[in-house]
């Protein structure tokens, strides 16, 4: 497995564009890499993660296969300066061990499955729209991916909630409806190969629309 770090240059016209659609995004990660290449194998699946912060913005890749992203660095980064940056993800997976402690970001797309109307005979995804909804709902799935989440000073989760979005885009002759939040705290691994697996086949929905991508960093000793 792959860790990808490319810096996209707002600035440009066409990363206006990209930005705007998910879709669009998706289908310039894949052009990354040979078609061949991009389904689900056992050892993961393209996952991608868009991060805005101040005026810099950074898609994370994690992929079996190393990405060539020339087509970005021509189209919406900096040609003549800057590339891209991928390295071997496998020596982080293998370090995970039950009760180590990590920071984590997730962006995904919190959700349940309802039926609309009480005689409705198939259920629907809706998406969960507060804070308290959204984190009980990550809560709610850290024990099947390998961690939990500690308390903090407060005696609450260590986990916020930020740069929650409702978004709407098109893809192909329909409109698609998407709520997304990012979690971002402190786990504690309870089952490295359950985590394993979250690291590289992602959580929850919406995964070719930029949801499902875990990452780790060291915790911050004071």
């Amino acid at each position: 497995m792959h860790l990808t770090r490319f810096e996209i240059n707002p600035a440009r016209r066409d990363a206006r564009s990209l930005l705007a659609s998910p879709q669009k995004l998706h289908a310039a990660v894949l052009a990354g890499f040979p078609t061949l290449t991009t389904a689900q194998t056992q050892d993961g699946r393209v996952l991608w993660r868009l991060d805005q912060r101040d005026h810099q913005v950074l898609l994370y890749i994690v992929s079996p296969h190393k990405p060539d992203l020339t087509h970005l660095v021509e189209n919406v980064g900096w040609p003549t300066t800057q590339g891209w940056d991928t390295r071997d993800y496998t020596p982080l997976l293998d370090r995970l061990k039950s009760g180590d402690e990590w920071m984590f970001r997730l962006k995904a797309n919190p959700v349940s499955n309802r039926r609309k109307t009480a005689d409705a005979t198939r259920s629907q995804r809706f998406g969960h729209v507060t804070v308290a909804q959204q984190t009980e709902w990550l809560l709610a799935r850290t024990e099947r991916h390998g961690f939990s989440v500690p308390h903090g000073e407060h005696k609450e989760p260590d986990v916020a909630v930020r740069g929650r979005e409702h978004l709407k885009f098109q893809r192909q002759s329909r409109t698609v409806t998407l709520t997304t939040a990012v979690f971002e705290g402190r786990l504690h691994i309870t089952d490295p190969a359950l985590l394993r697996h979250s690291l590289t086949h992602g959580i929850g929905p919406a995964k070719g629309y930029g949801c499902g991508l875990l990452t780790l960093a060291p915790v911050k000793r004071a």
